[in-house]
Formats: C-alpha cells, structure tokens, sequence
C-alpha cells in the first residue's frame, strides 16, 4: 500500500523538465499510465494549439485539430522512435492536420443588416486602423522575405515562448544554445528589411 501511494506521490517524470520530461511521461503512457497522458498533454497542448492557430484556423477549428494531433499520438505511442523528438513530431503532424482540404476551414457566417447594427462594435476607430493594418503588411511584407529557416524560427520562438528554447531547438534539430543568437540575427534582417522600405525599426 505504502509503494503505491509513492508512485502516485512521486511520478517517474516529477522534477524534470523538456525533452527528459516528455521522454518519461511517454514512456509511462505506453504502459497505460493515464496521469502521464494527461501531464503530456497540459505540457504541449499550448504548443500544439499555436501551431495550429498560425496556420489560419479559426478557435473551432484549431480544437478540431489538436484532438486530431493528441489522438494520432495517443494511437501511435509505440512506434514513436525517439521519445525526446516528440515536440517535433507535434509540430509536424500539427501542421499536416491544419492543411488537410477536407473542410475544416469554417466559413464565415453571414449577419443581417439588422443584427449588425445591432451589435457594440468592438473595431479601433478606422484611423488606428489603417495605420496598424499599414504596420502589419510592412512586417508581413519583411517577414517573407526573410530566409525559410528565419521564418520557421521566429515563428517557433513566439510560438512556443522564450521559456521553451529547448522545444525549438528539438523541432528544428538545432543547439539549443544557438537558438538565441540566430533569433536575435533573424530579427536584425527583419529590421533591415523594415528600414530599407521605410518602415519603423
């Protein structure tokens, strides 16, 4: 009686962190142990719904996709290979969801006139609007133009946090302690791009 109340006390994962962590719960949840499943899931969910929120998906459909991207896992526990790889894997596999063409983009539901007017708008006045829209597409603007690996990392970093380096740097298979320093020499390029059309740096 007194083992089990251990085990519940003190989980094989209880004191790591990151990868180490991930490794542990997953290698737990393979065994069945649902307190590892739920632990993976409050750890990474925050992951997985970025991902999937910047790919264009609306709320619904966001939540649509990451059950989709939890229950692939959960049905593919055994013939993940490298336990520590999983934020990776979460990535990816949250990607590939978010662009199937098989209709979860919702459409846009139409108001009446009526309804319309009805509602307290919620919209900056349209002076602060067209100068923050202005901003957006000159960042936008400089943002693609930056090299595919800029993109990928800069989006991973607000993504994922600066508190999550070590999840970064295993989805883009970099040092951990390079993750920093190449940001911070991404985000110059993009102030450069700024700069030389006019943009604020």
């Amino acid at each position: 009686m007194t083992d089990v109340q251990t085990t519940e006390v003190d989980p094989p994962w209880e004191g790591l962190t990151g990868a180490e962590l991930h490794a542990a719960c997953m290698e737990a949840a393979r065994d069945g142990d649902r307190r590892a499943m739920a632990r993976l899931v409050e750890e990474l969910t925050p992951l997985v719904w970025h991902v999937a929120r910047a790919n264009g998906l609306d709320r619904s459909v966001a939540e649509d996709v990451v059950q989709t991207v939890w229950l692939a896992l959960f049905s593919q526990l055994g013939k993940l290979r490298d336990p520590k790889a999983l934020a990776a894997w979460l990535i990816t596999t949250t990607r590939r969801e978010a662009t199937h063409p098989f209709g979860r983009r919702m459409q846009p539901v139409p108001l009446s006139d009526e309804v319309a007017e009805a509602m307290p708008s919620t919209q900056p006045a349209p002076e602060d609007e067209a100068i923050r829209a202005d901003r957006d597409r000159r960042v936008w603007r400089a943002f693609v133009r930056l090299p595919h690996r800029c993109q990928e990392l800069l989006r991973l970093t607000v993504l994922a946090g600066r508190a999550e380096y070590q999840l970064v740097a295993e989805a883009l298979r970099m040092p951990r302690g390079s993750v920093g320093p190449t940001r911070g020499r991404c985000l110059d390029q993009m102030r450069d791009l700024l700069a030389s059309e006019g943009g604020s740096r």
